[in-house]
């Protein structure tokens, strides 16, 4: 059996392992807490491992079958940019100034629909955190926009609220995301990877997905808040303004380095070294801090390297079906080929097939971040978003069925509106 073979069989393990995590969760409380089968089974249900773990039993079973040379030399040809990327920016996203930053903006906007719409303030607040937060992800990333919105979400999200609701609004974040950054052509994972290869601009990326993506965020939060309007005013908590002031130059420092950290994305060593100058930053002005994420954000980057590993394995079988299809039927394959692979390796495996026409190149980014809501692996931020809201579900796990059910019909919106409006 060759590698490619074996890295697919163990990718799919990996895909069925990721549907599974409550099932581990369920078989760790069997055990003695804190005993070694307890935290062993314990570290398998946390859906941010599962890639990470898989991808290093996929190199191990490598090394004693070929030996250590070819494992390191082709770790070595692997890009980790955007492992490394989302763990800095996620980190950086989620300090206290630039949520409080992201809070007055959410508030004023608010208010000021507030004096249009006869609405409840909690129903207008949630609206415009789901339907302007995503689409901010065009200008600072997706990673630091679904950081910003899980934030506060998770404020907003109470005690009383239902576990359907939990699996929708998992589902709105997720989908409104990975369309949310199809407005630019540097911010959405998919695209960025693509756009220098096929020479799109910026231009080029908001004439052809802006209009659908514009339409499918503002209809499916709407209809989201119409379906749920009685949950959302009874049992979301209102955000509130922040209760302690924020000096302007500790926002503004933050901020700063948010664009450097943002505008050096391709440049590992260039925002890593800023990223480090940063912590400084936090260090010197801790009365403003709460606690860094650093464990989230290394669960994400963990996650996203281990889909990295396997990328590269699935070309064998993920090619012939690229090339095979017509415009539309590419689009249908590629949104539901994304709930079983990142949308972002399904795109650049896309951009090694030189035949290629234009309209089927649209096509397979349309897809791509047309399913990045239908599962956790579907699209690059999406772990960032669910760490930070996994307190909120029962024993903090995902169960995957419930999260594909919930973002089907959203999708489906979606995906209408790239038939009215999508340029393929």
């Amino acid at each position: 059996m060759t590698i490619e073979k074996i890295a697919t069989i163990l990718f799919f393990c990996a895909l069925a392992h990721s549907f599974s995590v409550t099932f581990f969760a369920k078989w760790a409380h069997r055990f003695p807490k804190g005993s070694g089968a307890e935290a062993f089974l314990h570290l398998l249900s946390e859906v941010e491992v599962v890639f990470g773990f898989w991808a290093f039993l996929f190199l191990a079973i490598w090394s004693g079958i070929e030996g250590f040379s070819p494992v390191i030399k082709y770790q070595q040809s692997l890009n980790m940019t955007e492992p490394l990327f989302i763990f800095c920016i996620m980190i950086l996203a989620s300090t206290r100034p630039l949520v409080t930053l992201a809070r007055k903006a959410v508030l004023a906007v608010s208010d000021l629909a507030l004096k249009i719409v006869p609405f409840s303030k909690t129903s207008v607040q949630f609206f415009v955190l789901m339907a302007v937060g995503p689409l901010l992800g065009s200008l600072i990333t997706e990673p630091a926009a679904i950081t910003l919105v899980a934030l506060l979400l998770f404020r907003m999200i109470s005690e009383r609220v239902s576990e359907k609701f939990l699996y929708a609004t998992l589902a709105l974040l997720f989908v409104n995301i990975s369309i949310g950054g199809g407005l630019t052509h540097f911010a959405a994972p998919p695209i960025l990877v693509v756009a220098g290869t096929w020479g799109w601009s910026l231009k080029d990326v908001f004439i052809n997905l802006g209009e659908a993506v514009l339409l499918a965020v503002f209809v499916n939060t709407t209809l989201f808040s119409i379906f749920f309007r009685k949950e959302i005013s009874q049992n979301l908590n209102p955000i509130e303004k922040d209760q302690y002031p924020m000096p302007a130059w500790v926002i503004g420092s933050h901020v700063l380095f948010l664009v450097l950290v943002v505008a050096t994305a391709h440049y590992s060593q260039v925002f890593m070294g800023l990223f480090l100058i940063f912590i400084g930053l936090t260090t010197v002005t801790k009365n403003y801090q709460d606690g860094l994420k650093f464990r989230e954000g290394l669960l994400v980057a963990f996650f996203l390297a281990g889909l990295i590993v396997f990328g590269s394995f699935q070309r064998w079988w993920l090619e012939p079906i690229l090339t095979a299809l017509d415009q539309k039927t590419l689009y249908v394959a590629a949104t539901a080929l994304t709930a079983i692979t990142d949308n972002a390796a399904l795109t650049y495996l896309g951009s090694q097939v030189p035949s290629l026409s234009e309209l089927s190149k649209w096509a397979l980014v349309s897809g791509a971040i047309s399913g990045g809501g239908l599962s956790i692996l579907a699209n690059a931020p999406n772990p960032a978003g669910f760490s930070i809201l996994s307190s909120k579900f029962k024993n903090g796990t995902l169960n995957a069925g419930k999260l594909f059910a919930a973002a089907l019909p959203l999708t489906i919106v979606v995906m209408i509106s790239f038939f009215i409006l999508g340029k393929f």
